[in-house]
């Protein structure tokens, strides 16, 4: 799936055919009908999984504490962009289109709760409530997947500004002890 996730994200989803998938993964293309029912199941399959292991790798960069929260704001929207630009203009060209909206919705719903589920392993670390810090993961997920896609540092300075001083004052108002790593600018 990741092949094949990768060779569409290179080639685009209309310049890219099953030959060409099973080349890249290295077999006859009868091979991909084994596991898949066809392309559109394939394309469907290889976004969904390729996307899931691209927020998992997000998640594990995740802060440790209050100071390291400032080098992970700071890192991530340039290493997303770097590492998984392509990916993420791969997923919206295949989650906007009609044939896939549903499925697209499904995976999103599916987001909602993970990033919750996130917030919450966030919350002991960071001494501010989940409920505080899922909204505020959308708007750092948002700010990373726009700049991912083009490469707007405007917007994304503008993001993370508001990010940051909105988690000052979270840890102010809720983790003051850590204050003294917190953000010195």
């Amino acid at each position: 799936m990741e092949k094949c996730f990768d060779c569409f994200a290179e080639h685009g989803l209309h310049g890219t055919g099953i030959r060409v998938l099973a080349s890249e993964c290295g077999f006859n293309h009868t091979k991909l009908y084994t596991y898949f029912k066809d392309l559109d199941d394939l394309i469907i399959q290889s976004t969904e999984y390729c996307m899931t292991k691209v927020e998992a790798e997000f998640m594990a960069k995740a802060p440790v504490n209050v100071p390291d929260l400032w080098r992970f704001i700071d890192e991530i929207p340039y290493w997303t962009a770097e590492k998984h630009g392509k990916k993420y203009r791969l997923m919206y060209q295949v989650y906007t289109h009609p044939k896939y909206r549903q499925y697209g919705r499904k995976f999103f719903s599916g987001v909602d709760q993970r990033y919750t589920e996130y917030a919450k392993l966030l919350e002991g670390k960071l001494g501010i409530p989940y409920e505080k810090l899922t909204p505020l993961i959308f708007i750092l997920i948002r700010a990373c997947v726009h700049f991912a896609l083009f490469e707007d540092e405007f917007y994304l300075k503008s993001q993370i500004d508001v990010l940051k001083e909105s988690l000052e004052l979270f840890v102010m108002k809720y983790n003051p002890k850590a204050r003294v790593g917190a953000r010195t600018e």
